[in-house]
């Protein structure tokens, strides 16, 4: 269904108004479905976010301050986030052993372990909700990033 029938609007300012409207739509749509597949998994996505920065950076350690600057949500307090997933025991903290004033944080083995197992939930759900074709999405990522260029 196209996005005037989901809001049911006919008309649009212009074409680039109806585009950013379905973006808006659609980035809420995609963020509900993952929350609750998130949320199954006992974590919020924020905490997903993190998890998957510090995937990313394994075996070495991430500061808070590169956690805050490749989060998609930037708005979220990283702080707070690390404290939750380290009472949840999916990472833990060190201090920094160059510098006594950071921390460095890392991903445990139950916190690499829970990603693994949410990977396989991810790709169920991207092959069940995927309509396009690797062109098209590629496509749409050109497009996506020249918008924010």
């Amino acid at each position: 269904m196209g996005i005037a029938e989901e809001i049911k609007q006919e008309k649009f300012k212009s074409e680039f108004s109806k585009a950013i409207i379905n973006i808006i739509y659609t980035d809420a749509w995609l963020s509900q479905h993952h929350a609750s597949l998130f949320k199954s998994n006992g974590l919020t996505t924020p905490q997903f976010n993190i998890l998957r920065i510090l995937r990313g950076q394994h075996p070495k350690p991430a500061t808070v301050n590169l956690l805050i600057e490749r989060m998609l949500d930037k708005s979220s307090n990283a702080s707070r986030i690390v404290d939750r997933l380290e009472e949840k025991g999916l990472v833990k903290r060190v201090q920094c052993s160059k510098d006594r004033r950071a921390v460095d944080v890392f991903i445990s083995e139950r916190g690499l372990d829970l990603l693994k197992k949410m990977d396989v939930q991810m790709a169920k759900w991207e092959a069940s909700h995927n309509r396009l074709t690797e062109k098209e999405a590629a496509t749409l990522n050109t497009l996506l990033d020249k918008l924010r260029s």
